[in-house]
């Protein structure tokens, strides 16, 4: 006796095709969350590249400031003032001598500086402001210019000891350094933040007071 053919019944058509309808959109979704992983990825590599660049640039510069190429013992370093000396501020200017042949004032050329202006850093070079970040790709959050000052006592160098509270009397060797933060955020993914920071110490030491006469 032959069997009789029996196909699918409506319901388990409707059964199978949501059993596979489920499958499909879990591969999918697991997909996109993959795709999305991977661009993640992407982007916080291409950060912190643009901070790692940024941060360099103004840490190479600085490490400049106050360089005097010639100096004359009888004048003082016209290069040796940094802005900001005291407080925290999001822009810095600063000079160095850039040859011999400048070095009794600051000569055309060797005036620098950093500040962050709507999302981006800008260096001066020369009379005019540039942009060091690309704003189409990274909007910077933070710019911070920090300065610090150590003070190294050298009343041991003097050949009789300093009368009591004279403060004139005291001679100190100025460490100066600056503690550079850059954060910013990736234009295409506002989520994604990161922070890159570096400490310079600057050039030519100042010193302060003297040693009783």
């Amino acid at each position: 006796m032959r069997t009789p053919l029996r196909g699918l019944t409506l319901v388990e058509l409707l059964l199978g095709l949501a059993i596979g309808l489920f499958v499909v959109a879990a591969a999918l979704s697991l997909w996109a969350g993959r795709i999305r992983e991977h661009r993640v990825l992407l982007l916080q590599g291409r950060l912190m590249q643009d901070l790692r660049v940024a941060t360099e640039v103004v840490t190479r510069d600085l490490r400049r400031a106050g360089y005097w190429a010639a100096p004359i013992a009888t004048t003082g370093n016209p290069y040796a003032a940094v802005a900001p000396a005291s407080a925290a501020s999001d822009a810095v200017s600063f000079s160095f001598s850039r040859d011999a042949t400048e070095d009794h004032a600051l000569g055309a050329g060797e005036q620098f500086g950093f500040r962050l202006r709507a999302g981006v850093i800008e260096m001066l070079l020369g009379d005019r402001w540039q942009a060091l970040t690309d704003a189409g790709t990274v909007t910077i959050t933070t710019f911070d210019i920090v300065p610090h000052t150590h003070e190294i006592a050298l009343l041991g160098f003097c050949a009789q000891p300093c009368v009591p509270k004279t403060p004139q009397c005291m001679p100190r060797q100025l460490v100066r350094s600056l503690a550079v933060t850059i954060s910013g955020r990736a234009v295409t993914e506002r989520t994604l933040v990161r922070t890159v920071r570096s400490q310079v110490r600057l050039r030519n030491d100042a010193i302060v007071g003297s040693c009783p006469a």
